[in-house]
């Protein structure tokens, strides 16, 4: 070989080339273990990924629930038109906003349900 040196030969230049050899195999395991980490952890990863999965379904049924407001909103902005206008609507609207009832109305007051004593406790009365 030209320029090696004698002590290259023999068991020192095999180490040598051995070391050589373990190194590229070293090397891809430890970056394939790299990406396999963030992989699974990583702010982009698969981890990451399903809690993200989670909570667009929370979101999802919340704007679901909030579309339904939206709409039951609408439908009551649309009775109070002066193109439709609704009587009723109207009249059922003023007196929930002014607490105010008419001397022929028939009120009706729901009952609040009664507090389940738990078992054992005292109360101060």
């Amino acid at each position: 070989m030209a320029g090696s040196s004698p002590a290259m030969t023999g068991r020192g230049y095999r180490d040598k080339m051995r070391f050589r050899a373990f190194i590229f195999p070293l090397l891809a395991c430890g970056a394939a273990g790299y990406f396999a980490y963030h992989l699974q952890i990583g702010d982009h990863g698969l981890k990451a990924r399903a809690e993200l999965e989670g909570r667009k379904a929370v979101l999802e049924g919340e704007l679901a629930g909030l579309q339904e407001v939206k709409d039951r909103l609408e439908r009551d902005v649309a009775l109070l038109r002066p193109e439709s206008l609704d009587p009723d609507m109207l009249d059922e609207r003023a007196r929930a906003i002014l607490n105010l009832a008419h001397s022929d109305d028939l009120i009706l007051l729901k009952r609040r349900q009664p507090v389940p004593e738990i078992a054992g406790s005292t109360r101060k009365r």
